[in-house]
C-alpha cells in the first residue's frame, strides 16, 4: 500500500513535471514575444480609411514592440476575406486584423459569414471613428434635411442615395434614415467612397451618405456638395455648422464608421494587453492624432475593454436594422 501511495505521488509529480515541460516553450515564447515581424491584415484595398488607419498605426507599433509591423491588404467580399483569414490564423500575436465597422455588421448581413465577432476575436483597441454625412450636390436647391425629407415624401420615386458599399455603416445609416422618417430612397452601392462621390457630382445619384473625410470632405470643402446632417452623437469639431440627426428630431439614428484592431481568439492575454497598451501609446502621440484627423478618422483611444463594449453594443444594433430593412447578402 505504501508502495502504491509512493508510486502515485511519483506518478503525479511526473505528470506535473511533464505538464511544466510541455508548457515551458509556450511560456518562453510568450515572454519573448515578438521574435519576428507582425502582419497587420487590412480587410479592404489600399487607399481607403481602413488601410490608412492601419498604415498610420503600424510604424509606431513597430517602434514600441521592436519588430516590423507589415500591413497586408486582403480585400474582398465586403471585408469578409480578410476577417475570415485572421479568424483562422494562429493565435500567437503575429497576425492581427484591422477592420472597419463591417466587423460588427457582416456577421448579421451575410448568411455565411466566415467568423463570429464574439467567439473568433480578442479586441485590441479602437483606432478612430467618424460620423457619416448626408450630402447633396451644392447646386441641387436643397438646403436642409427637412427640405429633402419633404421632397422625398412628395415624390417617392425621385431620390436615390449613393454609399461606399452594401453593409457599410453609411448604407445602414441611409436605411435608418428611411425607417425613422418614412421616406423612400433607393440605395445605390459603390466600391468605396470615391466612386460614390463621383456619382453625386455627375448627377447619377441625388444624395450621398458616406463617412467624413477623404474624397467626401474634399468635395464638401470645395463647395461641390453640401452636408445636410451628420450621424454622430454630437457635432464633429471639424464640422460645427452641420447639425446631427438627433438635433433635427430624428431619434435613435446615431452611427459612426470606426476602425479597430483585433487578434485571433485564444491569443495569450499578456500579448493582447501589450498590444493594447502599445496602440494607446501610439494614438497618444500628437503627430499621429493629427494625421488621423487629417485623414477624416479622428482618434478614439478606447482600448481593449472599450472596443469590446463597442462590439457588444453595435452587433445587435445593426442586426436589428438589417432585419427591419430586410437586407440580405449571400
Amino acid at each position: 500500500m505504501v508502495q502504491d501511495i509512493v508510486a502515485g505521488r511519483i506518478g503525479r509529480r511526473s505528470i506535473v513535471a511533464a505538464a511544466g515541460w510541455l508548457a515551458a516553450p509556450a511560456v518562453r515564447a510568450q515572454g519573448s514575444w515578438p521574435e519576428r515581424p507582425i502582419t497587420l491584415v487590412c480587410c479592404f484595398p489600399p487607399g481607403g480609411s481602413t488601410d490608412i488607419s492601419a498604415r498610420l498605426v503600424a510604424p509606431g507599433l513597430a517602434e514600441i514592440l521592436g519588430r516590423p509591423v507589415v500591413v497586408e491588404n486582403k480585400p474582398g467580399a465586403g471585408g469578409n476575406i480578410g476577417i475570415g483569414h485572421v479568424a483562422r490564423a494562429a493565435a500567437d500575436g503575429y497576425t492581427l486584423l484591422c477592420a472597419s465597422s463591417v466587423f460588427v455588421v457582416n456577421a448579421s448581413l451575410y448568411r455565411n459569414a466566415p467568423y463570429d465577432p464574439y467567439r473568433d476575436f480578442a479586441p485590441v483597441g479602437t483606432l478612430g471613428a467618424s460620423p457619416n454625412l448626408v450630402c447633396v450636390r451644392a447646386d441641387s436647391g436643397i438646403t436642409s434635411l427637412a427640405q429633402l425629407i419633404a421632397m422625398a415624401k412628395a415624390q417617392p420615386d425621385r431620390f436615390n442615395y449613393a454609399s461606399p458599399g452594401i453593409g457599410t455603416t453609411p448604407h445602414l445609416a441611409g436605411e435608418v434614415l428611411k425607417l425613422r422618417t418614412g421616406i423612400q430612397l433607393q440605395h445605390v452601392p459603390f466600391l468605396g467612397a470615391g466612386p460614390a462621390v463621383q456619382a453625386i457630382l455627375a448627377g447619377t445619384t441625388q444624395v450621398l451618405i458616406a463617412s467624413q473625410g477623404g474624397s467626401v470632405e474634399a468635395a464638401r470643402a470645395s463647395g461641390q456638395t453640401l452636408a445636410l446632417a451628420q450621424t454622430g452623437a454630437a457635432r464633429s469639431p471639424d464640422l460645427p455648422q452641420v447639425p446631427t440627426l438627433g438635433e433635427l428630431g430624428i431619434a435613435d439614428a446615431v452611427s459612426e464608421t470606426f476602425n479597430a484592431l483585433y487578434a485571433p481568439a485564444g491569443t495569450p492575454a499578456p500579448i493582447v494587453e501589450r498590444l493594447a497598451s502599445a496602440v494607446l501609446a501610439v494614438l497618444a502621440r500628437p503627430e499621429v492624432a493629427q494625421r488621423y484627423r487629417t485623414a477624416g478618422v479622428p482618434v478614439v483611444p478606447e482600448g481593449a475593454e472599450g472596443l469590446k463594449a463597442r462590439v457588444a453594443r453595435e452587433v445587435p444594433l445593426w442586426r436589428e436594422v438589417i432585419r427591419q430593412a430586410k437586407i440580405a447578402v449571400e
